[in-house]
């Protein structure tokens, strides 16, 4: 039986542009630019402008369910169907620093063989749909404004030592935990710098951001479902090894494959679930994510050199790369529109490097 009753429908209306955001926008493109070029300076080869440090890159399936309510038949959803998909595991950071220094961790997530006009200048033909998630419910920059101020902090932290940085991260780690302790949430300071420092592989995944899905609006989540995933959550890590993120992902599919679940939450009250405030938590007792997609990764070699210049360099993911029944929602979401996208032709440019978008799973390299 479908409630589709119950759930805000999408129309244009349900996004508002932000005083001054043009101005804003422009001020994020060119601090954008600025932290670009440090992070050349420092190493000689460009990077992207956030989550510039990859962790693993992994290849698997990305299995639509069968049999969905009404409600969660929508765009890439209508039909159940098995696609390609690379995965890229990253942590915020617009620089390569010791992963001592925590920051929010991320996946790009690349579905191969998906047919439809897709929303990116440029690229509407591709075969490709990327969604992009973070381990946080929300974004403590929730609206273009703080995310400018996010942006300029990260121009700073690209000036400090990273001892020095990961000092101020163990502190404020420590801090969050004795909060926590005491039943005082905590949302991981602008960057992640206080967010426990756990397996990566354990982690649950959102958008953050709003979404379009289909006839409605949406947040995204992946979230562990095989039971060796689960088993990480939470587990502590070596944070004295400046690659330990690498080396616990490489270290699992060495062995292991691993499942997890695609899941979206239906907004049902545009000012309880605001789509222009992602730093507002949508209520899961409101309304509960709920599960459309496995997303299957068989055991393998996930950090190759040849795989890591491809999807370092040849590839871009940005959750503007969609079908238009999935379009991101709200001024965080238009405001990466711009600089994913200026962050991509720099990258490429002073790389020498052509982008792509693959047909094929066989174009990643093993």
């Amino acid at each position: 039986m479908s409630n589709d009753g119950k759930y805000v429908r999408y129309s244009e209306s349900v996004e508002v542009k932000q005083p001054r955001e043009d101005e804003y926008v422009k001020a994020c493109l060119e601090a954008f630019e600025r932290l670009q070029r440090a992070a050349f300076d420092k190493h000689r080869h460009a990077v992207r402008g956030a989550h510039a440090k990859c962790h693993g890159i992994v290849k698997g399936e990305f299995q639509v369910h069968g049999n969905l309510p009404d409600e969660l038949r929508q765009g890439l959803f209508k039909t159940p169907k098995t696609y390609p998909v690379i995965i890229r595991f990253s942590t915020s950071l617009p620089g390569i620093m010791h992963d001592g220094v925590a920051a929010f961790r991320g996946l790009g997530i690349k579905i191969i063989g998906v047919p439809g006009k897709k929303l990116l200048p440029g690229w509407e033909d591709a075969p490709t749909h990327d969604f992009i998630v973070a381990n946080n419910r929300t974004l403590p920059t929730g609206e273009i404004k703080s995310y400018l101020f996010q942006t300029r902090m990260g121009e700073k932290a690209m000036k400090v030592p990273e001892e020095l940085a990961r000092f101020v991260t163990a502190i404020m780690r420590g801090g969050s935990a004795v909060l926590r302790t005491v039943g005082i949430k905590t949302i991981g300071g602008v960057a992640g710098q206080s967010l426990p420092q756990t397996h990566f592989l354990g982690e649950t995944f959102f958008t953050t951001g709003a979404q379009r899905f289909g006839d409605y609006v949406a947040k995204y989540s992946v979230a562990p479902l095989s039971d060796s995933l689960k088993a990480l959550t939470g587990t502590g890590i070596d944070t004295f090894n400046p690659n330990v993120l690498r080396d616990i992902i490489v270290g699992y599919f060495h062995h292991h494959s691993a499942e997890w679940e695609f899941r979206v939450q239906l907004c049902t009250d545009l000012k309880r679930m605001p789509v222009e405030d992602a730093s507002v938590e949508w209520r899961e007792d409101e309304s509960p994510y709920r599960g459309v997609a496995r997303i299957t990764v068989p055991a393998q070699e996930a950090y190759s050199a040849e795989r890591r210049v491809f999807v370092d360099d040849v590839l871009s993911f940005t959750p503007w790369h969609c079908l238009p029944e999935h379009q991101p929602l709200g001024s965080i979401m238009r405001v990466r529109k711009a600089v994913y996208e200026a962050s991509s032709i720099y990258r490429h440019r002073m790389n020498a490097m052509k982008r792509l978008e693959p047909t094929s799973i066989d174009e990643l390299p093993d």
